[in-house]
């Protein structure tokens, strides 16, 4: 199914068929002919048939398919959007039919482990063993122009034709433009930003915000408590992130602040709605099993706590948070520990 040089780069790929990879397509579609790949032959075949997904409708543009390879070869830009634990498996599948030519901007807001054999039973996490998802592609991939887009993307509210905007992040231009000039139409604004690793760290740090927020609103506490969740939440997450090799001035814009403010107040956020049933007395097992699409932020609290305690960095939402969802604290004995934490200094890093 190669395409020809003259039919190249006229169409943009997604991979994945999430909600949040379906909304995607659906706002590339306005400028693009989308090819969206899921592995479901079953599911492409409804897709396809139906024209309808998760109950939104497809725009005319999309086209579902199951083979990676003629995705690959009919696009030269391919947006990954899938779960950070499928993420380097199907990275890998993709690789043999990439090239240097292809850009791709993932939408993944989650971390992955690469732990050499040896060390396995080590329960030392460095950064050398972390890698965000730009980093996957680089590791597997001949892919060199890599970007995310990051931001308050609630897929709901952007599948209903709400307003909204995201963040393309790239050290290239030329990614960052080309993601604008995709994705830009009136109901929904692009930003560029150049800290590639800042922005994808945000965007994995916030989740575990989110869940926490989820379980103030589930004990019943107040907007002053979200408040205070919030922004000690922002330090906290900025404190990390240049741990991690963030910079600051990625957190205090659209995704920091914007995407952290989100999130904190939306039942419509997977990673609130854990915090909330948790809050509510629900196993994380059952909440989990319940839930058809993953909430990042679960599996970014065991590996950025891990983190926070080889680099020596104060994170008690984390710490707290990791007690709740894997040593058996009730959110209430949680809530208590937290506001008895000695928060000396309100900013410290400016």
């Amino acid at each position: 199914m190669a395409m020809t040089s003259k039919d190249t780069f006229k169409k943009v790929g997604v991979i994945g068929t999430g909600s949040f990879g379906s909304t995607i397509a659906n706002i590339l579609a306005k400028n693009s002919h989308v090819i969206i790949y899921g592995r479901d032959a079953d599911q492409i075949a409804n897709m396809n048939s139906s024209r309808t997904h998760r109950g939104v409708k497809l725009h005319a543009n999309i086209e579902p398919t199951n083979n990676l390879e003629y995705l690959a070869n009919s696009c030269s830009t391919i947006f990954p959007i899938i779960s950070s634990s499928g993420f380097r498996s199907v990275i890998k599948q993709l690789s043999p039919f990439l090239h240097p030519y292809h850009i791709l901007i993932h939408g993944t807001k989650g971390l992955d482990i690469s732990i050499p054999d040896n060390q396995k039973n080590n329960d030392t996490i460095t950064r050398n063993e972390v890698k965000t998802m730009s980093e996957v592609i680089t590791d597997e991939t001949v892919v060199v122009r890599v970007g995310c887009l990051a931001g308050p993307n609630l897929a709901k509210e952007l599948s209903d034709g709400q307003p909204g905007a995201t963040v393309i992040a790239s050290h290239f231009d030329e990614v960052r433009r080309e993601g604008e000039r995709l994705l830009r139409n009136d109901r929904f604004q692009v930003y560029g930003n150049e800290d590639l690793i800042g922005i994808e760290l945000v965007g994995v740090l916030k989740n575990i915000i989110a869940i926490a927020a989820g379980a103030l609103n589930g004990l019943g506490m107040g907007e002053n408590a979200r408040g205070l969740l919030v922004s000690r939440g922002m330090v906290e997450m900025i404190y990390l992130g240049k741990a991690l090799g963030g910079n600051t001035q990625a957190f205090l814009g659209l995704a920091g602040i914007g995407d952290l403010v989100a999130t904190c107040n939306s039942t419509l956020s997977r990673n609130f709605t854990v915090g909330h049933r948790l809050a509510k007395g629900e196993t994380l097992n059952d909440i989990t099993d319940s839930m058809d699409e993953i909430a990042e932020g679960v599996n970014t609290v065991r590996i950025v706590k891990k983190l926070a305690d080889y680099y020596k960095v104060k994170a008690p939402i984390t710490e707290i948070l990791h007690k709740v969802l894997f040593e058996g604290f009730k959110a209430e004995e949680a809530l208590q520990r937290l506001m008895r934490y000695p928060f000396n200094v309100d900013i410290s890093f400016l």
